[in-house]
């Protein structure tokens, strides 16, 4: 059974191509619940983070292989806190990043995270 949640639509979780590893964007949704953690935008986005890293793992590969990453956040007054938060997952050389505030997340939640990672990085 996968440690992260399942896709909620006609997609994967993930897709691997060469040595690169597409991880569709993850929303706050606690695998063995089904729920977000919380409505707080810390929560949601380490819950977020979590599930990445679940993929990661299932693929073989860790944080320190994301060299690209987008986070999409229902309010950019959020960007601090969430920023925070994504700070104890990633080190130097950290990855490429975009952050954009879009109007609707899946479910409501108020981040969706997707990275990008190289099996030689």
């Amino acid at each position: 059974m996968a440690k992260y949640p399942a896709a909620i639509g006609p997609y994967s979780a993930y897709r691997v191509a060469g040595d690169l590893v597409f991880c569709s964007g993850q929303l706050p949704v606690d695998p063995d619940s089904g729920n977000f953690p919380s409505d707080d935008i810390k929560e949601q986005t380490r819950q977020s983070l979590k599930n990445v890293g679940a993929i990661l793992e299932e693929a073989g590969l860790s944080y320190a292989n994301v060299v690209k990453t987008t986070v999409f956040l229902a309010d950019i007054k959020d960007f601090a806190p969430m920023n925070e938060v994504y700070a104890e997952f990633f080190s130097a050389p950290c990855p490429a990043r975009s952050a954009i505030a879009v109007r609707d997340i899946p479910k409501g939640a108020k981040v969706e995270i997707e990275v990008i990672a190289c099996k030689k990085a």
